[in-house]
């Protein structure tokens, strides 16, 4: 799948992923509307809105960006009807070609793990038969309960040829509160750095891991540093826009071969007609000016690169 993804990179010429992280507060009024008159102010048409919502961002972006990212917590909270919405937003990425990461930050006891490896990546047996549940082509893997947390991923990933992309420094303001702590001469995160380029060589794809890392966008210095680390590591970035990521602090995640990292925007995309710079485009054309915002975005990137 690491293959794939660089392979969508290279043909799109956009090193981006769209975070779809829905959050009613971001859905237009007419789709709210048309939602809850079939399924009432319910859980259920809360659902159905954000899954409406995502499909026409979807519609507007797939040519546009290899992947997307939805974040299974903004599903979850609407309860099942919002992962069945979570569920039918995968499937439908999938069907417009897009690669799925799915951002669900897992990592728990070895059991546990494996299970959440399954559901997420695999296969779960039901009597003689075999079923894939949310079929994500990534994950996102928190890997501070240690390695019987992450390995049930990697064996998952090479049986089923897909990836992971595990935390190590992410782009929140707190994160520095355990992640930079020194251990010896070094910082946590350095230390997890390591650990996935070791990960990462035991499943190789053409010329990067399976094993991905996690670097937020708003630590350019730490991702200078942990570029040198990882040589062979795909850096997932999110921070970039609403966080106050710009492309100018983006150039040191990726390698001298233009690639090596795939950068996260979210609600400066999926939200974009909000922005007084899209507000042109008002509610009615939401996706438009979603489709404006990954435009921009990628000129953003390309002419940062152009000039490091």
């Amino acid at each position: 799948m690491i293959n794939k993804l660089i392979e969508k990179i290279q043909k799109t010429q956009a090193p981006i992923v769209v975070g779809l992280d829905p959050m009613m507060k971001y859905v237009p009024s007419q789709i709210q509307k048309a939602a809850f008159a079939e399924f009432g102010e319910t859980l259920e048409g809360a659902a159905e809105a954000i899954w409406q919502y995502n499909k026409g961002i979807v519609d507007a972006i797939y040519d546009l960006v290899p992947a997307v990212k939805p974040q299974i917590a903004m599903y979850e909270q609407f309860g099942i009807p919002g992962l069945i919405a979570f569920k039918k937003t995968v499937d439908y990425c999938k069907e417009k070609g897009l690669v799925v990461i799915g951002d669900i930050k897992r990592g728990d006891i070895g059991s546990t793990s494996e299970a959440y490896a399954v559901g997420h990546l695999g296969k779960v047996s039901v009597g003689a038969n075999a079923f894939y549940g949310f079929d994500e082509d990534f994950v996102t893997v928190n890997p501070y309960l240690g390695s019987d947390g992450v390995k049930p991923f990697i064996k998952v990933c090479k049986e089923e040829k897909k990836g992971i992309f595990v935390l190590v420094k992410t782009s929140n303001p707190s994160s520095g509160e355990f992640q930079d702590r020194l251990v010896g001469e070094k910082p946590l995160y350095e230390l997890v750095g390591e650990q996935v380029r070791a990960w990462g060589e035991e499943c190789m794809g053409d010329s990067y891991s399976y094993v991905g890392a996690v670097v937020g966008a708003t630590y350019p210095e730490q991702g200078k540093l942990l570029r040198k680390v990882m040589p062979k590591t795909f850096i997932l970035v999110p921070g970039y826009g609403a966080q106050g990521g710009k492309g100018a602090d983006l150039v040191h995640f990726f390698n001298e071969d233009g690639l090596g990292a795939i950068i996260n925007s979210s609600r400066g995309i999926i939200a974009a007609f909000q922005q007084e710079k899209y507000a042109k485009y008002g509610e009615a054309n939401y996706a438009d000016a979603s489709r404006a915002a990954v435009l921009d975005m990628k000129e953003d990137i390309a002419g940062a690169l152009a000039a490091r």
